[in-house]
């Protein structure tokens, strides 16, 4: 498969120099659209507390020119390692939701991660989804005859052409184990805020966004990075 071409990324800088950098992993799909203006939030807050910020476009996704049904969760796990291969200093890796499935390649000093999720749950609620859109089309499908219908063809499931192997692998995807790692959820004993990714369109927690930043600067301090 050919090498992607450099995609866009949002970095955001501190006044001085970084003390290290936090590599943004969003969630993946539809998922990543409702999580992105809180993400940037979080951005901003690691910034003003001395952090450089990267959150990177994945092929296929945003402004890259990559066809999705193209893109597999290995291509992902490639673009993301050369990505921070680009990245001087050191690296916390920061991850939301599906993003904990492509996250464990690259060279970093942490892993933080919010609500990881396999892909088989992601790949489920995707599904249907679809069958909904479905029926209220007229159209008769079931998950069990679109999940026969991704073992040939491209499928289209909330907006995301998938390919053959993309849905294979996510039927099976699991995060990987990495060192050191925090592993965090939403409410009392994690992240306060709410599950954006559960809402029908693009959300913005601006507590939810300082208290993510604060709780990776923290673990940063824990790991030695900082």
């Amino acid at each position: 498969m050919a090498a992607d071409a450099t995609e866009h990324q949002l970095r955001i800088d501190p006044a001085g120099a970084p003390r290290a950098t936090v590599l943004i992993v969003p969630p993946l799909f539809d998922e990543a659209n409702r999580l992105r203006r809180t993400l940037v939030l979080a951005m901003r807050e690691l910034a003003a507390d001395g952090f450089a910020a990267v959150l990177p476009d994945l092929p296929g996704q945003n402004e890259s020119l990559v066809p999705l049904d193209l893109v597999d969760l290995d291509r992902w796990q490639d673009a993301l390692a050369k990505n921070a291969d680009g990245i001087d200093g050191p690296i916390l890796v920061a991850s939301v939701r599906g993003g904990a499935l492509i996250d464990h390649r690259p060279a970093a000093s942490a892993w933080w991660r919010l609500a990881p999720v396999g892909g088989a749950p992601l790949l489920r609620t995707m599904l249907r989804g679809r069958v909904t859109a479905d029926r209220e089309a007229g159209i008769e499908s079931s998950l069990d005859s679109l999940q026969a219908d991704a073992q040939t063809a491209t499928l289209l499931l909330a907006g995301n052409a998938l390919s053959p192997a993309m849905v294979a692998q996510l039927g099976s995807a699991e995060p990987q184990p990495v060192a050191p790692l925090r592993s965090v959820g939403l409410g009392a004993d994690g992240i306060a805020g709410t599950p954006l990714w559960l809402r029908a369109e693009p959300g913005e927690d601006a507590a939810m966004a300082g208290a993510i930043a604060s709780d990776i600067a923290a673990w940063s301090k824990t790991c030695g990075i900082s």
